[in-house]
């Protein structure tokens, strides 16, 4: 779970976590002791008795980080400009489990920039789960949605979790392949 290299953490309050790979919300006490095993996307992964926990950027404060900066987009920024950045936004978004993030991990079918009814933007995605019974699956489709939404302009994010096409290794981008070693 963690190595040598898992970065040593002791909680400065109570904070909000979810328990990996299971899913459910819990609160990790003040004084909690542990490591961190993946700070990926402005979010941690953090090993505390015996358990991972996802504890998101907006609680980086708790185990003495900063919380990730807000999201700059110019004001004339056309479709293509925030097109771009929801790309980017997406590369922030990693399974707790597995250090690559859902885009080359090949988890977003589609990610559309529309216009939104009362001004702004929408953006609507598609994308799956390496395995249907993941216990991350909402808190995946959370992540994503609460970071397309920091996104200045966009007014909602729809986070739409489906299962067709089944998800395969192929879909990896060829960086996902080589480094989980299946290239």
């Amino acid at each position: 779970m963690y190595s040598s290299s898992s970065e040593p953490v002791r909680l400065e309050r109570d904070c909000a976590a979810v328990l990996v790979p299971q899913g459910e919300g819990v609160t990790l006490p003040a004084g909690s002791i542990g490591y961190i095993t993946q700070a990926l996307g402005g979010s941690y992964t953090v090993f505390i008795e015996g358990n991972l926990f996802r504890i998101a950027g907006r609680d980086a404060d708790a185990i003495g980080k900063e919380p990730p900066p807000a999201l700059e987009l110019p004001g004339d920024a056309d479709d293509s400009a925030v097109e771009q950045l929801v790309w980017k936004q997406l590369r922030t978004c990693f399974d707790p489990e597995i250090p690559i993030n859902v885009v080359d991990l090949g988890l977003v079918y589609e990610a559309v920039v529309r216009p939104a009814e009362e001004g702004g933007r929408m953006v609507e995605v598609k994308m799956t789960l390496t395995a249907p019974g993941c216990g991350m699956g909402e808190i995946l489709v959370d992540d994503v949605r609460s970071r397309l939404e920091m996104i200045p302009t966009v007014t909602e994010a729809d986070v739409e979790l489906v299962f067709d096409p089944p998800w395969n290794q192929s879909m990896m981008s060829e960086a996902a392949r080589l480094e989980t070693g299946m290239l």
